[in-house]
């Protein structure tokens, strides 16, 4: 055997021994409450300036999503690691940072500046309904890419 003939070999039975292993796994996508909560906590700036009162409120559900999440969650890590890794996850937060940030700073530079609590709400149920969207449907897309890698 030469050694493109080895290497060749090699690549393959290596291939077929990753192939197999994830092929055997089942990956779950995560619940779509998981990303009603990261929906809320991309609210949060607005429900804190609406009602400043709900800091705790806030907190308390911040703790309980990391909690679900390093606990009820674990068995999903691996797709959350994914997701992460792929350029779509990380457009998809920047798009939202610059969606809330590019927002408020246009209003306020066209004298419209969001001070009073029904615009708040209005910006958090905008900001919450966008989040929980936009990532469920990055997670759709990227268990299809993954689909489609493992045929």
């Amino acid at each position: 055997m030469t050694t493109e003939t080895i290497t060749a070999a090699e690549a393959t039975t290596t291939r077929t021994a990753g192939t197999a292993v994830e092929a055997g796994e089942e990956i779950k996508p995560l619940p779509t409450w998981f990303f009603c909560f990261e929906g809320l906590m991309s609210a949060a700036y607005d429900l804190f300036k609406a009602y400043p009162q709900s800091l705790w409120v806030l907190g308390a559900l911040a703790l309980v999503n990391l909690v679900a999440s390093l606990t009820v969650l674990r068995s999903r890590l691996k797709l959350a690691k994914r997701l992460w890794r792929g350029k779509g996850t990380r457009k998809i937060a920047l798009g939202l940072v610059a969606l809330r940030l590019g927002s408020h700073l246009a209003l306020g530079a066209a004298g419209l500046a969001v001070t009073g609590v029904a615009g708040h709400l209005g910006f958090a149920v905008v900001m919450a309904a966008t989040t929980v969207y936009l990532l469920w449907f990055g997670q759709r897309a990227a268990l299809r890419a993954i689909a489609a890698g493992r045929a």
